[in-house]
């Protein structure tokens, strides 16, 4: 058993699948996903666990190179917009600011995996895009 990391399989197996520039979403629970895309479903009830709570820890285990987002987060959830932005600063990662919602949602096609949290709060969604250790 697995001490350290994170403990859900699923994820931890796309995380070490990952190569440079492949693309993870993490969303709230209203976020639709494209069929074929696979959907890592960590609902557990409206609210839980939180998208920042997942992101943070995705950033603990994956290098991050560029976050997608879409630009009704900083307008419509500015606490989460926030969040994002002390999880990763701009001089650490490139921040890429999409046209709008319907733009990230179209990116999600090619995500190797979008996950779902149980986040209530609108516009709580962001592509990670992975970078090289080395």
């Amino acid at each position: 058993m697995q001490k350290i990391g994170i403990l859900n399989s699923n994820i931890a197996k796309v995380l070490a699948d990952l190569g440079h520039t492949d693309k993870i979403c993490v969303g709230d629970c209203g976020l639709p996903v494209p069929a074929g895309t696979p959907k890592i479903d960590l609902a557990l009830r409206l609210g839980e666990p939180k998208f920042i709570e997942v992101v943070k820890e995705m950033a603990k285990y994956m290098e991050i190179q560029k976050v997608y987002i879409a630009p009704e987060t900083e307008k419509e959830n500015p606490e989460q917009w926030k969040a994002l932005h002390e999880v990763f600063p701009e001089d650490a990662v490139e921040w890429v600011m999409l046209d709008s919602h319907e733009e990230l949602k179209a990116w999600e096609k090619d995500c190797k995996a979008v996950i779902r949290t149980g986040e209530i709060t609108p516009y709580s969604n962001i592509i990670l895009e992975s970078g090289v250790i080395f």
